[in-house]
């Protein structure tokens, strides 16, 4: 059973990405699937932070990559038990529930060990040996618990002690014999009617006397049994069964397997195998980082499907979606992208639309499903219309993003150029961010036939300041072009108030042999009335990439 669906935008997401995930997952909250989470495969760029705290939207959960981790398949439903439980009660609760393993906790859920029918039947061999050690770990309270039976008189019932266990069904003799071997203090004796061994038993000041059948001990007796201190304990069973059951009332924390350690949910399924095959029952608890134990997971849990699945929006290229995607079911794909090779293992939904925004398809989605868009959501998808389209000036604006700013700008009240420019400025400054940082804010990557390269956007009121530091910023797209082996790293820097562009390259010598764009400089292009990488630059760059030998 799926337990979660990620929306999720590209890496490097920008603006449109973040807002399009937050804006979908709450129309799917708005339709009663409450399953569906928001989420980023990357830092919120300072534009996309601006518009969330501005319009005060909790951004996506961060998610840096899908690697397969433990807690995408373990199991949902699991038991556990408390470490002060009878080891009778433990088991039972096992049976009950029809668990391999379970859990042993302290009171606030933290993890103790594992019981297991391997443990268990381990220790049922050493109680039922006829060579074992009549001594056992219990408590007063613990015994009651196991019998089912009735305190009668009772003394220090939470105690644990070492009890050894007499059963009086013997002469008196030869019962005051055995009685006088033993520390008194840890005896507790079973009897049915024998008012002597009773009397005996409580005037040798016995830890316990457990009377069985219901049997109705005397007044006088149960009054000697206060001045002597001696626990007075009703059972329903014969003897020779509570004698039996008596030794299962251990602290089922006592019996634990306590090399079996847990694993944590975020774990990788990986790591976790080597530790998965060694375990008797092949099953390991879950715990999270405080250690408390939140499920259990199988090896036969990892040949289901995991319990989560994802939506992906703003792009449908598997280099560009987040790490690990492969491994789940992709449910839907909503973008304005040309479409790349994406396989998947089941019919989708797949809505790809010739528009300037992934915004403009969420804002439409809502209309179509006749919801009524929350101003905050309405506020944040006019903002990712704008951003991604230039405040509906550049080439990939169609008529249908104008129209949809237009509603989008009724229901909020807020003026669409004005709003543009803030959204536009707040993040157009790159005074004290690194070239790292800015080149990887909005960072694409592509294939072309057996090349990769990647192309970065940012969008500035002036190109000065970013021409002044040139060599940072071509000293880090070569630093990016050889970590990932590609043929070239660009950065197309914008400029909003001109509407053209100038573009940084780091490349191999062969690819730049094949530019014609005007140089600006060294390495730096002039890319006059460009202003969208995905209409204008890419088909460009893949024109001139085909050339490449």
């Amino acid at each position: 059973m799926t337990n979660k669906v990620y929306i999720i935008g590209h890496r490097n997401p920008d603006t449109d990405s973040v807002v399009a995930a937050a804006a979908y997952a709450r129309l799917k909250h708005l339709l009663g699937k409450k399953e569906y989470i928001a989420a980023r495969a990357g830092k919120l760029a300072p534009q996309t932070e601006y518009i969330f705290k501005r319009f005060k939207v909790e951004p996506p959960e961060y998610i840096p990559d899908l690697i397969p981790k433990t807690e995408y398949y373990m199991s949902g439903e699991y038991s556990s038990v408390d470490q002060d439980v009878p080891l009778w009660n433990a088991v039972d609760k096992m049976i009950s529930t029809n668990s391999s393993v379970l859990p042993i906790v302290n009171v606030d859920g933290t993890y103790q060990g594992l019981l297991n029918y391997n443990a268990f039947a381990l220790n049922s061999f050493k109680i039922l040996s006829p060579k074992k050690d009549d001594i056992f770990l219990t408590s007063i309270k613990l015994i009651e618990k196991t019998l089912g039976a009735v305190p009668i008189v009772e003394f220090n019932a939470d105690d644990y002690f070492k009890c050894s266990l007499m059963v009086g069904d013997d002469d008196a003799d030869s019962f005051k014999s055995l009685l006088s071997e033993h520390k008194s203090e840890n005896i507790v004796v079973i009897t049915g009617d024998r008012e002597d061994i009773q009397k005996m038993s409580i005037e040798a000041k016995v830890r316990a006397v457990i009377v069985t059948k219901d049997y109705v001990i005397k007044k006088e007796l149960r009054e000697l049994a206060r001045e002597n201190k001696v626990s007075i304990i009703s059972g329903h069973d014969s003897t020779v069964a509570t004698a039996m059951l008596v030794e299962y009332s251990s602290p089922v924390s006592s019996m634990a397997d306590t090399k079996i350690l847990p694993v944590k949910a975020s774990d990788t399924v990986q790591k976790i195998r080597a530790q998965l095959a060694q375990s008797p029952t092949r099953c390991l608890p879950v715990v999270d980082d405080d250690f408390k134990v939140i499920g259990i997971i199988s090896e036969s849990d990892l040949l289901h499907e995991a319990n989560i699945q994802v939506i992906l929006v703003d792009h449908n290229e598997p280099q560009q979606a987040v790490e690990g995607i492969e491994n789940y079911i992709i449910k839907e794909i909503i973008d304005h992208h040309k479409i790349n090779t994406f396989a998947t293992r089941i019919p989708i939904n797949f809505i790809n639309k010739a528009v300037g925004s992934t915004s403009t398809i969420i804002a439409n989605l809502y209309r179509e499903n006749r919801i009524s868009i929350p101003k905050d959501m309405a506020s944040i998808l006019l903002c990712g219309i704008l951003s991604d389209t230039l405040i509906l000036q550049s080439a990939t604006t169609t008529e249908y993003d104008v129209l949809t700013a237009e509603y989008l700008s009724n229901i909020t009240e807020l003026d669409i150029k004005t709003l543009g420019n803030d959204i536009i400025k707040s993040g157009s400054h790159i005074d004290g961010r690194s070239a790292e940082e800015v080149v990887h804010q909005d960072m694409k990557e592509y294939s072309e036939n057996k090349f990769k390269y990647s192309v970065s956007q940012i969008e500035v009121d002036s190109t000065r300041e970013i021409v002044e530091r040139k060599k940072e910023f071509l000293d880090c797209l070569e630093q990016e072009r050889k970590s990932k082996g590609a043929l070239f790293s660009a950065l197309l820097v914008t400029d909003i108030t001109k509407l053209s562009s100038i573009m940084f390259l780091a490349s191999d010598p062969k690819f730049e042999a094949v530019i014609n764009f005007p140089k600006r400089d060294e390495h730096i292009y002039y890319m006059k009335d460009i202003v969208s990488r995905k209409k204008q630059l890419i088909p460009l760059l893949s024109e001139l990439t085909a050339k490449v030998n």
